[in-house]
């Protein structure tokens, strides 16, 4: 089964007296060819904040003519009813945007008529140039008054309807009047009695603000003969809807029993709006049709077997820029909106079915009574006279014709039993009793004679009836005038379909123009930004090798520090090691705990310094002559070859150094003093190495060195 979206045309009335009035300004612009309303904020510049813009299948601007609204957007739903198609036409939208406007138009201006009687024009239109076919018209007429549902065709006004549900034809309003029309005059005053009935009141937005939801069915059945001899019925209804005005209370000044309705009128409106949203929502498991006996009787036009346009009406005015803005946004919803429209062929309660069996049924009867009165016929002139077979036959011809004629049938009987009563009271031999009884029976069948005749004649009136609410077209017209109307209504629906081919392609062609414009816009920005980043690039490699000659370099001479720095500790390391050996050799313990308790670090010069020994006595201090001096300077001693070794070995990284003195006969002289600095080593290695003057042994006793 193929599905279609529903089709959603929006139409903008022109500003009203209190609009211009009131000074108001015009917010929304139509653009027909492209089928866009643009709509923008006064409030706010086009830089800050660009206009609204909505596209929908077919736009009308308030300079729009009714007619071209009818011919382009509902000419095509109307003939796919007499298809046997389900449609539905509703116009939505703020209280007082023109809605029965669109819906009904205006009286006596036939270039004002609205969708309701332009459908009604063309349906009957239709019927009368079709041939070989016959139909059926009805027409029903109800209003949704605060969520109740009243019949506006039913002599009681009082009484409501319930809502019923059946597998084959879905949702329907039990116990709703249907009449039958046989042409636009007898639908237009069907359509005016339900108007009169109609719920309406005055608010600060309309004066004539419809208070209910209105719909107006009508339903179309057509009869065919198939190529299999037999009649095919296919029934189409058209739900022509005239909702009521979404409205805020603060504009339309709604109190009391106005208040009671604007509040029914907008809670089926949203219950509408939440049918819309969870058909078009792919994540929605359930459709929350039952929520408004509104949305009940549109199930099958919203997501069900029909073909729905939606009339979307809007005003101009900044005043309502926020309710058109919520309309518009309904309805771009609604277009989403799949139905699997199919036609109804051959259904169950097809009354045009019931009204061709029967009268096929009446005419059985009186067919049969004709019969019967033929075969008496003929047996009362073949007693009369006697006639040949040719002459019987010439009379058997003449009683068809007269069988078709039944008053003269009717009139003869009556006056064969007249002259039969006259001549039984003219007859004197006759006993009185024979006599009464003979004028009894003759006022017996005089009697069944009427009865019968009565009896005919209202089976034929029934007939008569019948036959003449069914439409057949195609008899009393000319044939070439049906072919050109025919021909102009197929011209026009394809110059339609033209146009419509034409704005769709030149909304195509825009949309590319501004793909293409925004894609060269991206691609000359992606351009600069690729051209910038390739010299930023460039640069960034310049710095990159840079970078790495620097760092190769860095690596060098970090390789030669470290290098350096490994020596330096090597010759620090030996350095330390020797000098822990002299003070743990050659420097009494009190000595070394001494100088431990007087050592400090400076920060300041980065060196370790003692402190000054602090004198228990003060002693002055008194200039004096010198004495003559009778010291020596010292000199170092000479150091013994055996204690070089055990130097040189102490050196070394072995962690056992064992230093033999037994062989020692002389002592060496004593080492003067230590410096830090590798010159300072030097020295005193050769101070140590080198040759002293004979004389008994000044080196210390060894402690720990050699094995006791």
């Amino acid at each position: 089964m193929s599905s279609e979206s529903v089709k959603v045309v929006v139409r903008c009335r022109p500003m009203n007296e209190k609009e211009q009035a009131n000074k108001f300004e015009r917010v929304v612009s139509v653009n027909v060819k492209l089928g866009q309303i643009i709509v923008r904020n006064p409030k706010e510049t086009l830089t800050s904040s660009p206009p609204t813009v909505f596209t929908f299948d077919s736009v009308y601007s308030w300079n729009s003519k009714q007619i071209d609204l009818y011919n382009k957007t509902f000419m095509p739903l109307v003939n796919s009813v007499l298809l046997g198609f389900n449609g539905t036409i509703f116009a939505y939208g703020q209280t007082g945007t023109g809605k029965t406007y669109t819906m009904e138009g205006l009286k006596n201006d036939p270039e004002s008529r609205g969708v309701i009687p332009s459908a009604f024009d063309h349906i009957f239109k239709h019927i009368s140039r079709s041939q070989n076919q016959q139909y059926l018209v009805r027409a029903s007429y109800l209003e949704i008054y605060q969520d109740e549902i009243k019949d506006l065709l039913s002599k009681d006004q009082s009484h409501r309807l319930e809502l019923s549900e059946r597998p084959d034809t879905g949702v329907f309003v039990k116990d709703l009047s249907s009449f039958v029309t046989k042409s636009v005059q007898e639908i237009e005053n069907v359509m005016k009695v339900g108007n009169q009935n109609r719920s309406v009141g005055a608010t600060n937005m309309n004066e004539h603000s419809s208070r209910s939801h209105a719909i107006f069915v009508i339903t179309v059945e057509c009869s065919e003969l198939g190529v299999d001899g037999e009649n095919h019925i296919r029934v189409g209804k058209l739900n022509l809807v005239d909702l009521a005005g979404s409205e805020r209370q603060a504009k339309t000044g709604a109190q009391g029993e106005r208040l009671k309705e604007s509040t029914k009128i907008n809670q089926s409106l949203f219950a509408l709006g939440n049918v819309m949203s969870a058909l078009v929502d792919d994540r929605a498991s359930h459709i929350p049709y039952r929520d408004s006996k509104l949305t009940r009787l549109l199930q099958d036009s919203l997501g069900g077997n029909a073909c729905t346009v939606m009339v979307a009406n809007i005003g101009p005015a900044s005043y309502n820029m926020e309710e058109t803005l919520t309309t518009l946004r309904y309805s771009n919803r609604a277009k989403h909106i799949k139905n699997k429209p199919r036609i109804n062929d051959d259904p169950k309660d097809a009354l045009l079915r019931e009204f061709q069996e029967e009268i096929a049924r009446l005419k059985a009867q009186l067919k049969k009574r004709s019969g019967e009165k033929k075969k008496k016929k003929k047996k009362q002139r073949r007693a009369g006279d006697g006639s040949n077979g040719e002459d019987l036959g010439g009379e058997t011809e003449d009683d068809d014709e007269d069988g078709d004629d039944n008053g003269d049938y009717w009139r003869e009987q009556q006056l064969k039993l007249e002259r039969e009563r006259n001549a039984i009271m003219e007859d004197h031999s006759l006993v009185a009793e024979e006599k009464v009884q003979l004028l009894k029976e003759i006022e017996k069948k005089m009697g069944d004679l009427r009865t019968e005749r009565e009896a005919g004649e209202l089976i034929q009136a029934k007939v008569k009836a019948m036959e003449s609410k069914l439409l057949v077209g195609g008899e009393n017209i000319v044939d070439h005038t049906n072919k050109q109307q025919r021909m102009l209504q197929q011209r026009k629906h394809e110059i339609a379909e033209k146009k419509d081919r034409e704005r769709e392609m030149q909304q195509q062609m825009e949309c590319r123009d501004e793909e293409t414009l925004e894609l060269k816009e991206t691609f000359t920005f992606l351009q600069q930004v690729v051209n910038s980043k390739t010299k930023k690039l460039r640069k960034v490699f310049t710095r990159l090798q840079a970078m790495k000659a620097e760092i190769h370099d860095i690596q060098e001479a970090h390789i030669k520090k470290r290098q350096e720095l490994e020596q330096n500790q090597n010759d620090l390391t030996k350095e330390l090691k020797l000098k822990h050996l002299i003070i743990e050799n050659f420097i009494p313990p009190e000595e070394k705990s001494k100088l431990d308790s007087r050592v400090y670090f400076d920060e300041e010069d980065d060196h370790w310094k003692l402190k000054p020994i602090t004198p228990a006595v003060h002693i002055p201090t008194l200039k004096l002559d010198l004495p003559t001096r009778t010291t020596l300077d010292y000199q170092a001693p000479v150091v013994a070859p055996a204690l070089l070794e055990a130097l040189r070995n102490a050196l070394k990284i072995d962690d056992v150094m064992v230093i033999d003195a037994s062989d020692c006969q002389r002592p060496a002289s004593t080492i003067s003093s230590l410096k830090k600095s590798k010159s300072g080593r030097s020295r005193a290695g050769k101070r140590l190495g080198s040759p002293s003057s004979p004389g008994p042994p000044l080196y210390p006793k060894c402690r720990g060195l050699v094995p006791k």
